[in-house]
């Protein structure tokens, strides 16, 4: 005989209750929670989540602070990302930026009559 309905998966305990989408963003949440993560200090994927906001690599040991489902979340993205510009320096689309607003800055201050196109 054919099977006709899906495995429920980590979510089979709730059921028929609270609904399809209530049920499907809670085994999301619950796999993110119970997935493996690469360590940031010895590279291999050995971290779990050992309560909310704390993950611990179970090679190395080291223990730190992330998102509640997730190790890394967008925010910490976007920090590392600011830090390691300021580190390295501007990038070439950076420089780029500052360069067309140099640019504008200038235009303005020429229109406004600020700065003179004449050499004196």
């Amino acid at each position: 005989m054919a099977k006709r309905t899906q495995k429920a998966g980590a979510t089979a305990r709730f059921g028929a209750r609270y609904g399809v989408s209530v049920r499907r963003n809670a085994g999301t949440a619950l796999a993110k929670k119970s997935a493996k993560y690469t360590c940031p200090v010895c590279q291999y994927r050995k971290v779990t989540r050992k309560s909310v906001g704390i993950w611990s690599c179970s090679k190395c040991g080291h223990t730190f602070a992330g998102g509640a489902w997730e190790p890394f979340t967008r925010a910490s993205d976007t920090n590392n990302r600011i830090l390691r510009r300021s580190v390295e320096g501007a990038t070439t689309a950076d420089m780029a930026f500052i360069a067309q607003q140099a640019a504008l800055d200038y235009e303005r201050a020429l229109a406004a009559g600020e700065i003179s196109t004449e050499e004196e």
